[in-house]
């Protein structure tokens, strides 16, 4: 992610170990693997962090060394498989050292995939949210056009706008503004922790080219963003929105 002048960058750094206040909770399909309120987050890279669970918190009945000692970037660990189900996640799980110095010893980085995981009695995607970022959809009457290659494909004056920290702001338009006889939809789906799960993508065709994934929305938003559902986004990164009649330079980050 290039640092852009834009918008406010994350303000934590690689390395970075804090306290989780919240409750939190790990199944593998309905068998519960964790239950923690003593997580720490971890952040292995400085735009969000990941969970690492105490060992004293895990079901050790579903790990199965796989006699793999590694030292990583947080000290000597050892990978093993995550079992359960009838089926098993090779590396899904790095535990680390009880004996050793490392700031995170005694605890277990589980992969995020397998698991189906709760913060209290809410389900989060992806990984967990950053405590020091902040999501915020604003209606606004700013002029708002979207285009690609000089074929409009968005104009509207009711954008909502969101801000989310370490990303460029997203335009979010009604359907009612967007000329969809330009776009196609896509089977892609991509999730996030603060907004959810998207509902459709599109990509947009322009003669005989096709430029995949530009637009995206969601109908069922997490609630705190709620003024987005049912209105559609476009990556700044790959096209031009123009506010106000001033063309934004393009960002490099692309995420949804």
């Amino acid at each position: 992610m290039t640092a852009h002048p834009d918008y406010p960058q994350m303000a934590v750094a690689r390395g970075r170990i804090e306290p989780s206040p919240r409750r939190v909770r790990g199944y593998l399909g309905d068998a519960l693997v964790f239950d923690t309120t003593a997580a720490r987050y971890v952040w292995e890279v400085p735009y969000y962090p990941q969970y690492y669970i105490p060992l004293a918190d895990v079901r050790t009945e579903f790990l199965h060394d796989e006699d793999h000692p590694q030292r990583v970037q947080f000290g000597p660990s050892r990978l093993h498989s995550l079992v359960g189900g009838g089926r098993t996640y090779q590396n899904a799980a790095r535990v680390f050292d009880p004996g050793s110095d490392s700031p995170v010893a005694g605890t277990v980085r589980f992969e995020w995939n397998p698991l189906r995981w709760f913060e209290e009695d809410e389900p989060i995607y992806g990984h967990p949210r950053n405590p020091y970022a902040r999501v915020d959809a604003l209606r606004s009457h700013r002029q708002i056009r979207v285009e690609l290659d000089g074929i409009v494909l968005a104009d509207t004056g009711s954008p909502v706008l969101l801000f989310e920290t370490g990303l460029p702001t997203r335009y979010y338009i009604d359907p009612t503004d967007i000329a969809f006889e330009h776009l196609e939809p896509s089977p892609t789906q991509t999730l996030c922790p603060y907004k959810g799960v998207t509902s459709g993508y599109w990509s947009v065709r322009l003669g005989d080219a096709v430029h995949q994934d530009l637009a995206w929305t969601y109908h069922y938003p997490l609630p705190a963003i709620g003024q987005i559902a049912g209105l559609v986004a476009f990556y700044n990164e790959k096209l031009d929105i123009i506010v106000d009649g001033t063309a934004l330079p393009r960002p490099q980050t692309q995420f949804s």
